[in-house]
């Protein structure tokens, strides 16, 4: 379980620190979670942030609940199950309710349910419970904070929504008669985050209203797929693309919040040095470099 909660971490594409930062606690206390010590709380608190979940277990909606239908599945008392492990009964009963330490945790786990694994997780399932709305999630107002604070404010968003936290002089809103595949673009900063069913063809677009100068600047956050011939022939050769560490919870229509299924990036479209160096530190990752005959990247953070 341990090995698998790193080997998660580092899928995310987080640090210590980094996963530290985000559940509130110091670095030290991740890299001795890693080790197997530390406090059931903590454990809980960075296996929500990396949406891991046990299978093998019994039912319940968190791990205690989880450990408590085990032992009651299989007819164990907390005196029977306390026996087996060398565990208190207080200690049994802390653990069921969400306390104790990581190593009573191991100890209990391997005893009551030794074949516990990881359940796969259901990010890639994204928008299936809801096909009519997979398109519909919105960009988080963290997020959005550092574009502002790197790129400045947002003139346009043409893939506009009533239901988005993007602050933009303009929004172009289907629900309007707008349509930001047809209508022009105009100011001097716009902000792309499209729906994902149709990425080429936003992106498409994004490229020719930049190119007829109908925006100075195009800040796109968008998946990191790069596998058509036009992203190679043609958007590359313009476009600067900062690769974001880890990944972002984006807004679903009922204000919740759910990790992608894919790593992200931001490509920008006539973004300054002064820009790029604002947003680099801000926001963990790093812009990949630009140059002419050459495969590299440049770290920032």
């Amino acid at each position: 379980m341990i090995k698998e909660i790193r080997e998660a971490r580092r899928s995310a594409g987080w640090s210590q620190k980094a996963l530290a930062g985000r559940i509130g606690v110091d670095a030290q206390a991740i890299k001795r979670l890693e080790n197997g010590v530390g406090s059931v709380p903590n454990l809980l608190a960075v296996m929500a942030e990396l949406n891991f979940c046990l299978t093998g277990l019994g039912p319940g909606k968190t791990l205690p609940e989880q450990l408590r239908a085990r032992r009651q599945k299989r007819d164990l008392s907390v005196n029977a199950i306390a026996s087996r492990t060398s565990l208190s009964r207080a200690t049994i009963a802390s653990l069921e309710r969400g306390g104790g330490s990581v190593a009573s945790l191991l100890r209990l786990l391997a005893v009551l349910a030794p074949r516990a694994r990881r359940r796969a997780p259901e990010r890639s399932y994204w928008g299936q419970v809801d096909r009519e709305n997979r398109d519909s999630r919105f960009t988080p107002t963290d997020f959005l904070a550092n574009i502002y604070a790197a790129f400045g404010e947002i003139d346009v968003d043409p893939c506009g929504s009533v239901l988005s936290p993007v602050i933009a002089h303009r929004r172009i809103l289907l629900s309007e008669g707008g349509d930001g595949l047809v209508d022009d673009w105009a100011g001097r900063v716009a902000f792309v985050n499209p729906p994902y069913s149709e990425l080429i063809k936003w992106l498409r677009r994004a490229h020719d209203q930049w190119r007829a100068g109908k925006v100075e600047t195009v800040v796109c956050l968008v998946p990191v797929r790069t596998d058509s011939a036009w992203f190679h022939d043609t958007l590359s050769a313009d476009a600067d693309i900062y690769l974001l560490q880890g990944r972002v919870k984006f807004l679903d229509p009922g204000g919740k919040s759910q990790h992608t299924p894919f790593s992200l990036m931001v490509l920008g479209l006539g973004v300054t040095v002064e820009q790029k160096a604002r947003y680099a530190e801000l926001v963990p990752g790093y812009w990949l470099a630009r140059r002419a005959g050459t495969k590299h990247a440049v770290q920032a953070n």
